[in-house]
């Protein structure tokens, strides 16, 4: 199959096309011509005005559900609604039922997503059924296909466990992430602690429930000179020591969310549930130091978090509410509204596709001739509504529902196969 990419700006550092409008041919999944004008009939052509091409987009932490919550997600419609969103990579969470903490679970994720067009990457437990108590065996989940190892949602409480699992990946060098909240110093919190809590009479979780958390992970981390990821910082405090971390050669990296970036603690004024996410909204002062921290590249990565929840799960009492944003469909559009007028476009590009490649040694992606085609194509310009009847993912916990959002996701190309969005 031939497919022509017509007039699109190439966003990869990488490549020398970098920066260049061009044409694009592919053929049965590999990049066989770039260059200024191809006549070359297609059997698929892609073009609109603006257009821009990238490697292939990486989310770093997304959760679809399966096995056994499945009146949330599946792992088909998250892997359509990444598809829409301009995904070709995800990192699954493990939380479901039963966690993902063995070969089976690993095997029985992979095999599921088998023959779709996003790429899924498991992410194996750190301890044992996510209790926090004893390791998981992740070398086993390595050797199946577990990307890399997380408790996900639980955040990993013990500084021994922490240390015994930044000491096992080195055998195999991977990548520890951790959700950066001291469940004990957020436990009762609704919302950021600070003036917007006080004035809604909520209980708040004070910004040391995310910096001591990150403190004591950077500590574990130089002991052992391992290598770990902090998704979901939000705060000015957290970011500022993962700099510190980085500017003394640790191996650390980092991502934010795209609500992070958007909103404030100043959004849950209407008490919706929609806003409850963990970490929690912070103040402006924080969201600006998260668009300062992707500008400067301290900020490695864009994390979804997607966390689809049914309706019961958020249609009741705020302090009942799960937590979580159903995010994934418009994580590019939402992300780059917040950012637009204070970072270029090839960083939020490099946030969303070579770095998370980079750092969880994902291969592909590159836009050279003889490679193969992992491509998300774009455009900045362009202007996007999700609607309610159009939502690919099987829950609706999304307060970006109809809003209309700068920038548009065209289509993904992997493995030989195209989806455009309509």
């Amino acid at each position: 199959m031939l497919v022509l990419i017509r007039g699109a700006k190439v966003s990869d550092p990488a490549s020398e096309f970098h920066g260049k409008v061009t044409d694009i041919l592919l053929e049965d999944g590999i990049i066989k011509t770039v260059k200024g004008s191809i006549k070359t009939k297609a059997d698929t052509v892609i073009e609109a005005a603006g257009l821009n091409v990238s490697p292939g987009w990486v989310d770093v932490l997304a959760d679809y559900s399966e096995p056994g919550y499945e009146h949330k997600e599946t792992i088909a419609s998250g892997l359509n609604a990444a598809a829409a969103g301009g995904f070709t990579d995800v990192l699954l969470s493990p939380n479901t039922n039963p966690v993902t903490g063995s070969k089976s679970t690993v095997q029985y994720l992979l095999q599921k997503a088998k023959g779709h067009i996003v790429n899924l990457h498991p992410l194996g437990v750190v301890s044992t059924n996510a209790e926090g108590k004893t390791l998981a065996e992740m070398l086993d989940m390595h050797s199946n296909g577990a990307l890399a190892f997380t408790d996900g949602w639980k955040p990993i409480q013990s500084a021994g466990l922490m240390l015994k699992a930044l000491e096992y990946v080195r055998a195999f060098n991977g990548v520890v992430l951790q959700l950066p909240v001291d469940v004990s110093l957020a436990e009762g919190g609704q919302m950021h602690e600070g003036p917007v809590s006080t004035k809604l009479g909520m209980a708040g979780i004070p910004v040391m429930a995310e910096s001591l958390v990150i403190h004591r992970d950077i500590e574990l981390l130089r002991y052992t000179g391992s290598r770990l990821h902090i998704t979901g910082v939000s705060t000015a405090e957290g970011l500022a020591l993962i700099r510190q971390a980085k500017g003394e050669g640790l191996d650390i990296s980092c991502s934010v969310t795209p609500y992070h970036l958007a909103l404030t603690d100043e959004s849950l004024n209407t008490y919706s549930s929609l806003y409850k996410v963990s970490p929690p909204l912070r103040p402006e002062a924080d969201r600006q130091a998260l668009i300062a921290g992707l500008n400067d590249g301290t900020i490695d990565c864009i994390a979804s978090h997607h966390r689809p929840q049914d309706w019961d799960a958020k249609e009741k009492e705020f302090e009942y509410a799960s937590n979580g944003m159903n995010l994934q469909e418009i994580s590019f559009q939402v992300t780059w509204n917040a950012v637009a007028k204070e970072v270029a476009l090839d960083k939020l590009v490099a946030a969303l596709s070579s770095n998370p490649r980079r750092i969880f040694g994902l291969p592909g992606g590159n836009i050279k001739e003889g490679g193969q085609a992992a491509l998300t194509v774009f455009s900045a310009d362009a202007s996007f509504s999700l609607q309610e009847d159009k939502i690919r993912s099987a829950s609706r916990n999304n307060p970006f529902t109809g809003k209309e959002l700068k920038g548009n996701v065209v289509g993904v190309i992997n493995k030989g196969n195209v989806h455009l969005n309509k």
